[in-house]
């Protein structure tokens, strides 16, 4: 894929069925229930409603794609984390003995690593969509070429496809990469123009020096490479990391085979907004599993005008709340399917007019 064929794929990617959510929209209002009295999984039942094509949706097949990668910046002291550890942890992966696998195997979720950039190459059964070993270091060069990150997009988008080909209907998106707190900090800011010091978090845990450093690196890699705000091909080849670009182009490639897109964290959110600067509609098509602890997340969600579900403390990544925010997509549409309706379980709902009327508050 080219960036004229990104863009014409781009051109033509859909919004949900409105026909099929209105339709749900009055469903809910038909089940006996108090309006609006099950929250925000009302408005989750319709949204996969209106992504599925089904009034009563199910969610019986959920996966989690987790994309991994090195990233260069690691060089300039910005994690406490030796970069072996992408390698090893996208192994552990494979045995269901990381934090995020072993919540998957246990709710019987698929996970599938694909290796975009790992310095040292995953063995099966991780998929191979390798584009280099790691990102340049951004502190003193592009992370990428452009072409590589329009290929990293590419590999994202057939992630998606395969997960559909295989009978999924929400997908993950996570990553393993070792520094990429770093590089979605810098995407962030070159997206948004909030500073570094806005959107740097400390990671796995890093000093106040370590900090103080990393906020340092970030702002001078976008001083010396100039990114484009307006040009999220150009920001993700200068600052970003070929995982951030795999994701990015996960989430679209969920609009095109109409798949719920649940996203992770920080750098799962900050992946979500490069696609959606691409493509608008993604937003239809998003959902945002749990509040990161990171520093910059806050600024991402707003930026999507997103809000997410869960508050649990949580700043593992991997795709950990993806896990946690399947189980509530399929509350809600057990809610949309199971419940019965006011006629159906032989209630005489005209007590409720005051509050449809809007004459009494909800």
């Amino acid at each position: 894929m080219n960036e004229r064929e990104l863009r014409d794929y781009i051109a033509v990617l859909s919004p949900p069925d409105r026909r099929v959510m209105d339709d749900a929209r009055a469903r809910q209002a038909r089940l006996a229930k108090p309006p609006g009295s099950l929250g925000a999984l009302e408005d989750y039942a319709v949204a996969v409603a209106g992504i599925t094509g089904q009034v009563c949706p199910t969610l019986s097949q959920c996966g989690v794609a987790v994309f991994a990668a090195d990233n260069g910046v690691v060089a300039e002291g910005v994690s406490v984390t030796p970069v072996s550890v992408t390698w090893r942890q996208c192994v552990n992966m494979a045995r269901h003995k990381t934090g995020m696998s072993a919540l998957a195997h246990r709710f019987g979720d698929s996970v599938t690593v694909y290796d975009v950039g790992v310095e040292r190459p995953l063995p099966p059964p991780a998929v191979d969509v390798r584009i280099r070993a790691g990102t340049g270091n951004i502190a003193v060069e592009p992370a990428m070429t452009r072409s590589q990150a329009v290929d990293a997009i590419a590999a994202g988008i057939r992630a998606a496809r395969r997960a559909k080909e295989e009978g999924l209907q929400a997908l993950g998106i996570g990553e393993m990469g070792i520094g990429n707190t770093t590089t979605a900090a810098a995407v962030l800011s070159a997206l948004t123009g909030l500073p570094p010091e806005a959107v740097t978090g400390r990671g796995g845990g890093l000093t106040d020096a370590g900090l103080a450093r990393k906020k340092q690196v970030i702002a001078g890699a976008l001083a010396r490479h100039q990114v484009k705000p307006d040009d999220v091909l150009d920001v993700l080849h200068k600052v970003g990391g070929l995982d951030i670009a795999a994701m990015c182009g996960a989430f679209l490639g969920c609009c095109e085979q109409r798949l719920c897109a649940v996203a992770d964290g920080f750098i799962s959110v900050v992946a979500a907004l490069c696609a959606a600067r691409l493509c608008p509609v993604v937003s239809d098509y998003l959902f945002l599993s749990h509040v990161s602890r990171e520093i910059g997340y806050r600024a991402a969600a707003q930026a999507l005008g997103k809000e997410p579900c869960l508050a649990l403390g949580m700043r593992l990544g991997e795709g950990s709340g993806c896990v946690l925010m399947f189980r509530v997509l399929e509350a809600a549409c057990a809610a949309m399917s199971d419940m019965a309706t006011f006629e159906e379980a032989a209630i005489d709902d005209g007590y409720l007019a005051p509050i449809r009327n809007g004459q009494v508050g909800r």
